[in-house]
């Protein structure tokens, strides 16, 4: 019997997925439980930098089937299941999670929970992926922030973006940069949780190319200021005014899932007896 994880993922999409999924993997890791994502990149990604030891590659969640064996526990979050998806996978999985229903979606790693050292006093991360290259398009003067690039960008495409930030901050050091940056602005609401987690204070604003449905609860809960603005110029126009007066936020604590993890327990406890 096996443990899987799977986190939907894709170059045109952040990791937001797969950070979460990694945060439970390393909490499960007793298990040696198998990440799966859509993106080759994204399981390397959390091998190399978020401590995953097992990472696959799988198309969509319905091709799961074929690598996995009748009694397996998944642990998933994608929105790609349907009803009739969901009956399908409780009858195939000896135990079925989801994220948003049985593991809540603002479970953040601990180790953003230790005090860090500020290094920014502001940085801009857009997000993990701009397919279209909206934030060359959408900024059209130079902004006084570092941006802390994406994992997703295109190659080159800092070429485009060094005349209208600051700074540009690679990618690799994107823990490091959330946990020591005091005031983020993001597109991301995993990094705005990791940043809130940190001690710090993030500002979360809407992006023009992506939708919100699962977003809106988690701000709500932690009093996460927002922005919503056309271009990047009126956004930062707006964060600053925000960072001024920055309001009081509510605390974020780790997420307990130790019951899952008893659950799980018993489960390989018992196969292992009968394999006896």
């Amino acid at each position: 019997m096996n443990l899987y994880l799977y986190a939907k993922s894709g170059h045109n999409q952040d990791l937001d997925r797969v950070r979460r999924a990694s945060v439970v993997s390393k909490i499960l890791k007793e298990f040696e439980p198998i990440l799966c994502t859509c993106d080759f990149r994204a399981g390397m990604y959390a091998k190399n930098e978020l401590g995953v030891k097992e990472a696959a590659s799988v198309d969509v969640i319905t091709n799961l089937p074929h690598m996995m064996e009748r009694g397996d526990i998944l642990i998933y979050d994608t929105d790609e299941v349907s009803d009739f998806t969901k009956e399908h996978m409780k009858e195939f999985c000896s135990y079925l999670y989801e994220f948003g229903v049985d593991i809540p979606k603002d479970i953040v790693d601990t180790m953003f929970f230790e005090q860090a050292y500020t290094k920014y006093e502001k940085v801009l991360f857009y997000g993990d992926d701009d397919y279209s290259k909206q934030l060359a398009q959408i900024t059209t003067s130079k902004l006084d922030i570092p941006l802390l690039m994406g994992h997703y960008f295109f190659l080159g495409y800092e070429k485009e973006l060094k005349d209208l930030f600051s700074e540009l901050i690679d990618e690799e050091s994107y823990i490091d940069t959330i946990k020591s940056t005091k005031f983020l602005l993001t597109g991301s609401i995993n990094a705005a949780l990791e940043s809130l987690a940190s001690g710090n204070h993030p500002v979360f604003f809407y992006r023009n190319d992506k939708t919100y449905s699962d977003t809106l609860e988690l701000i709500s809960k932690y009093n996460i200021p927002t922005i919503k603005q056309e271009t990047m110029d009126d956004v930062y126009k707006e964060f600053l005014d925000i960072i001024k007066n920055y309001p009081q936020t509510n605390k974020i604590n780790p997420i307990d899932i130790s019951s899952i993890k008893e659950t799980i327990s018993k489960r390989f406890e018992l196969i292992k007896s009968l394999e006896v």
